[in-house]
């Protein structure tokens, strides 16, 4: 090979990887994706990309408006939440009686994050995936789609502060 051929094929290597590292759009996990087999929502029932949750740690609250101990975790996890929005998402699996109680129970919580249609499909395979059997339920997964703990719900009460650090060691 000639130094001609050798620097051109160097170059346009180079530059290929160059490319793709620059120019490709952050995706969504296959991993992640997995789990979201079906649309998201935003707060107000309106479909969204699910590369809104590129890189952050996610968690999937199973909970209710007609639950009581729903209603005192939740204000808790709202404000984990938006103190922690950079690395962390919710979305929000509802068991609540229909698609208005679903909406009115995000609004008038302030929760601000992701939701999935309810009662869909994905929202039944998660409850299954992840064997819940009551609610309040914060199961909280890697970027990856991997599951980091069942038991976020009592991490978020109890180590408000170090929970995130916990759940980016353990993914």
């Amino acid at each position: 090979m000639n130094c001609k051929t050798f620097f051109s094929s160097f170059l346009c290597l180079l530059l290929f990887n160059f490319s793709s590292f620059c120019d490709s759009p952050k995706k969504i996990s296959d991993g992640l994706n997995s789990l979201l087999n079906g649309p998201v929502l935003d707060s107000s029932g309106k479909e969204v990309s699910k590369d809104k949750l590129v890189g952050k740690t996610i968690g999937f609250y199973f909970s209710a408006q007609w639950c009581p101990p729903c209603r005192t975790f939740t204000p808790k996890l709202v404000d984990f939440r938006d103190a922690n929005k950079k690395e962390f998402e919710v979305v929000f699996v509802s068991s609540d009686k229909g698609v208005k109680e679903q909406l009115e129970y995000m609004k008038e919580t302030k929760m601000k994050w992701y939701t999935l249609p309810h009662r869909s499909e994905a929202a039944n395979a998660l409850a299954k995936k992840f064997e819940v059997r009551g609610i309040p339920s914060l199961v909280i997964v890697s970027a990856n789609g991997e599951t980091i703990t069942k038991d976020g719900r009592s991490q978020v009460s109890s180590d408000p502060k170090g929970a995130i650090k916990k759940w980016k060691k353990s993914s």
